[in-house]
C-alpha cells in the first residue's frame, strides 16, 4: 500500500502521552489515530456528521477493526493518516486506514462499519445519498454546490447559517445582524451534496471600483476545511468580473489569520463592532 492509493490524509504529531515504556507509540493509539482521521474524512466530504446522520435517519457503527503493524512511530514524529472507502455493501461499509511516516507505511487498519437505526442499532440499507457521496468523493468529484443570487433566492438559507453563527454562537444581537444591505447585496450560499447549508457571505459595492465582503459565516464543524475560502473566492471573482479593483472587509481579529492566508492585509487600527474586536483588511484584485 502506498501514499498515492489515498486522496485524503489527516496529519498529526505524536504526543508524549501516546508513547509507552518502549518509547514507541502504544499500539491502541493507532486505532485512535485512524478514528480521528475518519472524523476528518467526513469533513472532507463537507458533511457535518451529526446533522447529516439525522438527515439520513440512521448512524454508523463500528463492527470490526483489524490492525496490521509494520513499524513503530515515536514521540514528536509527524504522521499522515490516509483514509479511503473501499467497499459499500447493502448495509455495511469498508474503510482502509494507513499511517505513514513520510513514505514509510507503519500501520494498516481495516474498518467495517454498519449503517443502522440509532434507537435499535439494527442494520439498515446504506442510503443512496450517502452511497453516492462516498463514491463521488473517492472519484475526485466536487463535494460542494456553490450558489450565488439575491436575497429573495438565498435569504432563507443564508439567514439560517448566519443566525447559527452570529446570533446563537457569537451572541450578536439580532437587530445588529439584519440590515437593508441584504436586499441589494450579491449573496453566496454553499451546500453539500446532501443539501445541507454550510456557509454564506455577501458582496456589496462600497465605492466605485471597491467591493466589500461581509457576513461570512461557516458551519462550526466545517471551519478549517476550505469551505470559507470557497465563499471568499466566489465573491472575489464576482467583484473582479464587475470591474472592481479592490476588496475590503471588516475581519474579526480571531479570523485575521484566515484572511491573511487569502492575501488580505490589515489597514488602520482595530475597532469594536457588536462587542467584538475587528480590523479592516484589504486586498487588490487583478483585472478580469
Amino acid at each position: 500500500m502506498k501514499r498515492q492509493d489515498f486522496r485524503f490524509f489527516h496529519r498529526l504529531r505524536v504526543r508524549w502521552a501516546e508513547v509507552d515504556m518502549q518509547k514507541i507509540v502504544f499500539n491502541a493509539h493507532y486505532l485512535m489515530y485512524v478514528d480521528t482521521a475518519v472524523a476528518d474524512y467526513w469533513r472532507a466530504l463537507a458533511m457535518p456528521y451529526e446533522e447529516a446522520m439525522h438527515l439520513l435517519d440512521g448512524d454508523i457503527y463500528a463492527r470490526k477493526a483489524t490492525v496490521e503493524f509494520n513499524a513503530s512511530a515515536r514521540m514528536d514524529e509527524r504522521l499522515d493518516v490516509g483514509v479511503k472507502c473501499t467497499r459499500i455493501g447493502t448495509s455495511s461499509m469498508n474503510f482502509t486506514g494507513a499511517i505513514f511516516r513520510d513514505n514509510d507505511l507503519l500501520v494498516t487498519v481495516e474498518l467495517v462499519y454498519v449503517f443502522a437505526d440509532p434507537a435499535t442499532q439494527t442494520s439498515r440499507p446504506v442510503p443512496q445519498a450517502l452511497r453516492e457521496l462516498l463514491l463521488g468523493f473517492e472519484a475526485g468529484e466536487d463535494m460542494l454546490n456553490v450558489v450565488t443570487g439575491d436575497w429573495a433566492r438565498l435569504g432563507a438559507d443564508a439567514q439560517r447559517i448566519r443566525s447559527d453563527v452570529f446570533i446563537e454562537e457569537q451572541r450578536i444581537p439580532a437587530e445588529l445582524e439584519w440590515d437593508e444591505d441584504d436586499k441589494t447585496a450579491l449573496h453566496v450560499v454553499i451546500y453539500n451534496r446532501l443539501g445541507q447549508t454550510l456557509a454564506t457571505g455577501r458582496l456589496l459595492q462600497h465605492a466605485p471600483g471597491v467591493a466589500k465582503i461581509g457576513r461570512v459565516a461557516v458551519h462550526r464543524v466545517l471551519r478549517g476545511s476550505r469551505v470559507g475560502a470557497r465563499v471568499m473566492a466566489t465573491l472575489m471573482e464576482a467583484a473582479r468580473a464587475r470591474g472592481d479593483h479592490e476588496v475590503i472587509l471588516n475581519a474579526q481579529r480571531s479570523a485575521e489569520p484566515f484572511y491573511l492566508g487569502l492575501g488580505f492585509a490589515p489597514r488602520g487600527d482595530a475597532f469594536d463592532e457588536a462587542g467584538i474586536a475587528h480590523i479592516e483588511m484589504v486586498r487588490p484584485l487583478a483585472p478580469a
